[in-house]
């Protein structure tokens, strides 16, 4: 009998198994015992009968699961669909960072220039000479692995990822700080935080919003690559699309054939990056109309 969402090696395993226990168990039942550590007598401990196991042919086909499950039985759609959840809040908050970090030094720069600049550029050439995706390893690595919580490993991405922001926002208010507007605010004895937040700020909004959907981008990328490594948050808080790359690899599904504990999140990875780029182009499109002819 072909039993539905089951390969026929499987199938096969479970009826011969049935087949002896039928054999081996009367209908009475078999006595299980065990020795008594003080005596050392056999004493009854239970009974087996037929009829606690389960014929897997007669059983309905009443769930299938689609993506199959791991090695430790668990359902693979249900932790990646949970895995996401928690992969695009962990790279929503290390963007977040990210933006907030490089829009500050990058504003302060651009407006106030002299040391101010001199000191904000010698910082993000620092960051710049040193590969990000290697410091991010080694300050993951030098947290250890209990203290790495889920808002941990975001804020430690976003620390990582806010200099070519900074960059950006600091080519932008350059060539604004001297505008009319800018200029006659300066006039009207405007604070430096006023003019910032109310004359330079409303034009960059839109090259701000662009910037952090990038910085969620790179930073579920970034987590996920943190986890495969065996860096990504601890595996007994959530699960994430880095973590379960890296159980896959752990169990090694891809040298088993075990493609349903991998792919799946690979695919889903790839989605969600190329869904953040799509809408980080629309934005462009709607902000710059230029851009649509």
């Amino acid at each position: 009998k072909k039993i539905p969402g089951m390969i026929f090696a499987k199938q096969r395993f479970y009826q011969r198994l049935d087949e002896k226990l039928e054999g081996i168990l009367s209908i009475e039942g078999e006595i299980v015992a065990a020795s008594n550590p003080q005596t050392g007598v056999l004493e009854q401990t239970g009974i087996v009968n037929q009829t606690d196991y389960v014929n897997i042919g007669e059983v309905a086909n009443v769930r299938l699961l689609p993506l199959g499950t791991d090695n430790f039985g668990r359902d693979v759609l249900t932790q990646l669909v949970k895995a996401t959840g928690v992969s695009l809040w962990i790279g929503f908050v290390a963007g977040l960072v990210a933006t907030l970090i490089g829009l500050t030094l990058g504003l302060l720069a651009g407006y106030i220039g002299g040391m101010m600049d001199d000191l904000i550029m010698f910082i993000t050439n620092l960051f710049t000479v040193i590969p990000g995706f290697v410091m991010l390893i080694l300050i993951s690595y030098s947290i250890g692995q209990e203290s790495r919580g889920a808002v941990t490993v975001a804020v430690v991405i976003g620390f990582t990822s806010w200099v070519w922001t900074a960059r950006a926002v600091r080519a932008q208010v350059v060539s604004l700080r001297n505008r009319d507007h800018v200029n006659l605010s300066k006039l009207s004895g405007h604070s430096i935080t006023h003019i910032i937040t109310k004359d330079i700020l409303p034009y960059i909004a839109s090259y701000v919003v662009m910037a952090l959907i990038l910085q969620i981008s790179l930073g579920i990328l970034a987590e996920a690559a943190l986890s495969i490594l065996g860096l990504g948050p601890r595996t007994t808080e959530v699960p994430t699309l880095g973590l379960m790359m890296n159980w896959a690899m752990i169990y090694q599904a891809h040298i088993l054939g075990k493609w349903w504990a991998f792919f799946p999140v690979l695919i889903t990875i790839a989605l969600v990056s190329f869904s953040m780029n799509l809408m980080n182009t629309g934005l462009d499109q709607v902000f710059n109309p230029t851009l649509r002819d």
